[in-house]
Protein backbone atom coordinates (compact mmCIF):
# COMPACT_ATOMS: atom_id res chain seq x y z
CA UNK A 1 0.00 0.00 0.00
CA UNK A 2 1.50 3.61 -0.81
CA UNK A 3 2.24 5.93 1.45
CA UNK A 4 0.02 8.66 2.42
CA UNK A 5 1.04 11.76 0.56
CA UNK A 6 1.38 13.54 3.65
CA UNK A 7 3.38 11.09 5.53
CA UNK A 8 5.78 11.20 2.64
CA UNK A 9 5.93 15.35 3.04
CA UNK A 10 6.30 14.46 6.26
CA UNK A 11 9.62 12.67 5.68
CA UNK A 12 10.84 14.76 3.35
CA UNK A 13 9.98 18.13 5.07
CA UNK A 14 12.94 16.71 8.29
CA UNK A 15 15.14 15.05 5.61
CA UNK A 16 15.35 18.78 4.62
CA UNK A 17 15.97 20.34 7.83
CA UNK A 18 18.24 17.86 8.34
CA UNK A 19 20.25 18.74 5.47
CA UNK A 20 20.09 22.34 6.21
CA UNK A 21 21.64 21.40 9.59
CA UNK A 22 24.33 24.15 10.86
CA UNK A 23 25.81 23.11 14.12
CA UNK A 24 27.41 26.71 14.34
CA UNK A 25 23.74 28.27 14.11
CA UNK A 26 22.37 25.51 16.17
CA UNK A 27 24.98 26.44 18.96
CA UNK A 28 24.41 30.29 18.71
CA UNK A 29 20.48 29.84 18.77
CA UNK A 30 20.83 28.73 22.38
CA UNK A 31 22.21 32.20 23.64
CA UNK A 32 18.36 33.41 22.86
CA UNK A 33 16.91 31.08 25.34
CA UNK A 34 17.08 30.28 29.09
CA UNK A 35 15.88 27.08 28.65
CA UNK A 36 17.43 24.16 26.67
CA UNK A 37 15.70 24.03 23.33
CA UNK A 38 15.75 20.96 21.07
CA UNK A 39 16.50 22.12 17.27
CA UNK A 40 18.38 21.20 14.30
CA UNK A 41 20.01 24.46 13.70
CA UNK A 42 18.54 25.94 10.43
CA UNK A 43 17.76 29.28 10.49
CA UNK A 44 14.68 30.96 10.34
CA UNK A 45 14.66 32.27 6.43
CA UNK A 46 15.87 29.17 5.46
CA UNK A 47 12.83 27.30 7.97
CA UNK A 48 10.64 29.57 5.91
CA UNK A 49 11.79 28.67 2.79
CA UNK A 50 11.22 25.06 3.56
CA UNK A 51 7.36 25.37 5.35
CA UNK A 52 6.14 27.49 2.32
CA UNK A 53 7.46 24.55 -0.47
CA UNK A 54 5.86 22.30 1.54
CA UNK A 55 2.56 24.04 2.26
CA UNK A 56 2.70 24.18 -1.88
CA UNK A 57 3.00 20.78 -2.19
CA UNK A 58 0.46 19.79 1.12
CA UNK A 59 -1.90 22.10 -1.09
CA UNK A 60 -1.83 20.15 -4.23
CA UNK A 61 -2.52 16.93 -2.21
CA UNK A 62 -6.26 18.60 -1.52
CA UNK A 63 -5.39 17.79 2.03
CA UNK A 64 -8.78 18.33 4.28
CA UNK A 65 -8.01 21.07 6.86
CA UNK A 66 -8.23 17.97 9.72
CA UNK A 67 -5.35 16.23 8.05
CA UNK A 68 -3.23 19.23 7.64
CA UNK A 69 -3.64 19.67 11.43
CA UNK A 70 -3.03 16.19 11.90
CA UNK A 71 -0.03 16.72 9.88
CA UNK A 72 1.12 20.21 12.54
CA UNK A 73 0.38 17.75 15.56
CA UNK A 74 3.07 15.20 14.28
CA UNK A 75 5.74 18.11 13.48
CA UNK A 76 4.90 19.56 16.65
CA UNK A 77 5.28 16.28 18.52
CA UNK A 78 8.80 16.09 17.55
CA UNK A 79 9.68 18.53 19.68
CA UNK A 80 11.82 20.14 17.21
CA UNK A 81 11.61 24.10 17.08
CA UNK A 82 12.20 24.18 13.58
CA UNK A 83 9.24 21.56 12.67
CA UNK A 84 7.07 23.29 15.40
CA UNK A 85 7.78 26.80 13.37
CA UNK A 86 6.54 24.31 10.03
CA UNK A 87 3.26 23.77 11.77
CA UNK A 88 3.05 27.40 12.19
CA UNK A 89 3.25 28.16 8.40
CA UNK A 90 0.54 25.37 7.89
CA UNK A 91 -1.95 25.96 10.73
CA UNK A 92 -1.51 29.48 9.57
CA UNK A 93 -2.86 29.03 6.13
CA UNK A 94 -6.28 27.55 7.51
CA UNK A 95 -6.93 30.79 9.00
CA UNK A 96 -10.56 31.47 6.66
CA UNK A 97 -11.78 27.64 7.14
CA UNK A 98 -11.34 27.56 10.62
CA UNK A 99 -14.05 26.76 13.11
CA UNK A 100 -14.63 27.81 17.29
CA UNK A 101 -14.41 24.08 17.78
CA UNK A 102 -10.76 24.17 16.20
CA UNK A 103 -9.75 26.34 19.49
CA UNK A 104 -9.65 22.94 21.86
CA UNK A 105 -6.52 21.77 19.24
CA UNK A 106 -4.69 24.87 19.79
CA UNK A 107 -5.22 25.14 23.65
CA UNK A 108 -3.99 21.44 23.19
CA UNK A 109 -0.71 22.46 21.62
CA UNK A 110 -0.21 25.50 24.12
CA UNK A 111 -0.29 22.84 27.07
CA UNK A 112 1.22 20.15 25.28
CA UNK A 113 4.05 21.16 23.41
CA UNK A 114 4.84 25.24 23.72
CA UNK A 115 7.69 24.74 25.41
CA UNK A 116 9.75 28.48 25.14
CA UNK A 117 8.75 31.92 23.60
CA UNK A 118 9.37 31.97 20.04
CA UNK A 119 7.14 28.94 19.65
CA UNK A 120 4.70 30.59 22.09
CA UNK A 121 4.63 33.32 19.99
CA UNK A 122 4.57 32.23 16.88
CA UNK A 123 1.70 30.17 16.88
CA UNK A 124 -0.32 33.03 19.33
CA UNK A 125 0.16 36.16 17.21
CA UNK A 126 -1.06 34.24 13.89
CA UNK A 127 -2.88 31.04 14.56
CA UNK A 128 -4.70 31.38 17.84
CA UNK A 129 -4.81 35.38 17.02
CA UNK A 130 -6.47 34.94 14.22
CA UNK A 131 -9.29 32.67 15.27
CA UNK A 132 -10.37 34.78 18.33
CA UNK A 133 -10.41 37.56 15.52
CA UNK A 134 -12.73 35.45 13.27
CA UNK A 135 -14.65 34.01 16.65
CA UNK A 136 -14.60 36.64 19.33
CA UNK A 137 -16.78 35.04 21.45
CA UNK A 138 -13.64 32.60 21.88
CA UNK A 139 -11.51 35.99 23.34
CA UNK A 140 -12.81 35.62 26.65
CA UNK A 141 -11.55 31.43 26.60
CA UNK A 142 -7.84 33.38 27.42
CA UNK A 143 -8.46 34.07 30.87
CA UNK A 144 -8.84 30.78 32.23
CA UNK A 145 -5.44 30.75 30.33
CA UNK A 146 -3.95 33.55 32.21
CA UNK A 147 -4.96 31.79 35.70
CA UNK A 148 -2.59 28.89 34.39
CA UNK A 149 0.53 27.77 36.38
CA UNK A 150 2.05 27.10 33.26
CA UNK A 151 4.42 30.46 32.35
CA UNK A 152 3.93 29.92 28.51
CA UNK A 153 0.09 29.26 28.91
CA UNK A 154 -0.04 32.59 30.56
CA UNK A 155 2.20 34.11 28.01
CA UNK A 156 0.13 32.61 25.72
CA UNK A 157 -3.24 34.37 26.82
CA UNK A 158 -1.66 38.07 26.15
CA UNK A 159 0.40 37.21 22.94
CA UNK A 160 -2.28 35.72 21.49
CA UNK A 161 -3.73 39.55 21.84
CA UNK A 162 -1.70 41.31 20.26
CA UNK A 163 -2.61 41.19 16.40
CA UNK A 164 -5.88 42.04 17.53
CA UNK A 165 -5.44 44.87 19.80
CA UNK A 166 -3.31 46.45 17.08
CA UNK A 167 -6.64 46.35 15.09
CA UNK A 168 -9.12 47.70 17.89
CA UNK A 169 -9.94 44.65 19.22
CA UNK A 170 -10.45 43.52 22.72
CA UNK A 171 -8.56 46.17 24.69
CA UNK A 172 -11.05 45.26 27.47
CA UNK A 173 -9.79 41.86 28.07
CA UNK A 174 -6.01 42.75 27.51
CA UNK A 175 -6.10 44.93 30.53
CA UNK A 176 -8.00 42.22 32.77
CA UNK A 177 -5.70 39.23 31.33
CA UNK A 178 -2.80 41.92 32.28
CA UNK A 179 -4.60 42.63 35.88
CA UNK A 180 -4.05 38.86 36.28
CA UNK A 181 -0.75 38.62 35.64
CA UNK A 182 0.31 41.60 37.00
CA UNK A 183 2.68 40.91 39.65
CA UNK A 184 3.57 37.51 37.83
CA UNK A 185 7.43 36.76 38.74
CA UNK A 186 8.42 35.59 35.91
CA UNK A 187 9.73 37.71 33.20
CA UNK A 188 8.86 35.83 29.99
CA UNK A 189 5.29 36.03 31.33
CA UNK A 190 6.21 40.36 32.14
CA UNK A 191 7.37 40.48 29.05
CA UNK A 192 4.15 39.01 27.35
CA UNK A 193 1.92 41.32 29.01
CA UNK A 194 4.20 43.96 28.41
CA UNK A 195 3.88 43.72 24.84
CA UNK A 196 0.19 43.17 24.45
CA UNK A 197 -0.46 46.50 26.64
CA UNK A 198 2.48 48.26 24.20
CA UNK A 199 -0.06 47.01 21.31
CA UNK A 200 -3.03 48.46 22.81
CA UNK A 201 -0.71 51.70 23.11
CA UNK A 202 -0.29 52.35 19.19
CA UNK A 203 -4.35 53.04 19.12
CA UNK A 204 -4.88 54.11 22.60
CA UNK A 205 -1.97 55.39 24.43
CA UNK A 206 -3.83 57.47 27.21
CA UNK A 207 -5.60 54.21 28.40
CA UNK A 208 -2.33 52.20 28.49
CA UNK A 209 -0.19 55.33 30.58
CA UNK A 210 -3.20 55.20 32.99
CA UNK A 211 -3.31 51.94 33.37
CA UNK A 212 0.34 52.43 33.77
CA UNK A 213 0.07 55.06 36.31
CA UNK A 214 -2.18 53.12 38.63
CA UNK A 215 -0.25 49.98 38.63
CA UNK A 216 3.36 50.69 38.74
CA UNK A 217 3.64 50.75 42.47
CA UNK A 218 3.24 46.83 41.83
CA UNK A 219 4.14 46.09 38.08
CA UNK A 220 7.47 44.85 37.29
CA UNK A 221 9.60 47.46 35.91
CA UNK A 222 10.55 44.69 33.22
CA UNK A 223 6.51 44.74 31.90
CA UNK A 224 6.10 48.65 32.62
CA UNK A 225 8.99 48.94 30.20
CA UNK A 226 8.06 47.40 27.60
CA UNK A 227 4.34 48.90 28.07
CA UNK A 228 5.81 52.34 27.95
CA UNK A 229 8.25 51.96 24.16
CA UNK A 230 6.35 53.82 22.45
CA UNK A 231 5.28 56.52 24.28
CA UNK A 232 6.57 60.16 24.22
CA UNK A 233 9.94 60.82 26.57
CA UNK A 234 7.55 62.66 28.58
CA UNK A 235 5.49 60.23 29.20
CA UNK A 236 8.18 57.58 29.76
CA UNK A 237 9.68 59.58 32.81
CA UNK A 238 6.58 60.37 34.23
CA UNK A 239 5.73 55.95 34.41
CA UNK A 240 9.27 55.30 35.33
CA UNK A 241 9.90 57.93 37.91
CA UNK A 242 9.48 56.06 41.82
Amino acid sequence: MPEHPLTLILSRIRADLTDAADPAAKASEQRFFKEETKSYGVKNPAVNVIAKTYLAQVKATHASKADIFGLCDQLWASGFMEEAFVACVFSESQESVTEPSDFELFESWVHKYVSNWATCDTLCNHTVGDLVTRFPELAERLTAWAASDQRWVKRAAAVTLIIPVRHGLFHPLAFRIANTLLTDGDDMVQKGYGWTLKAVSESDQQAVFDYVMEHKAVMPRTALRYAIEKMPPELKQQAMAR
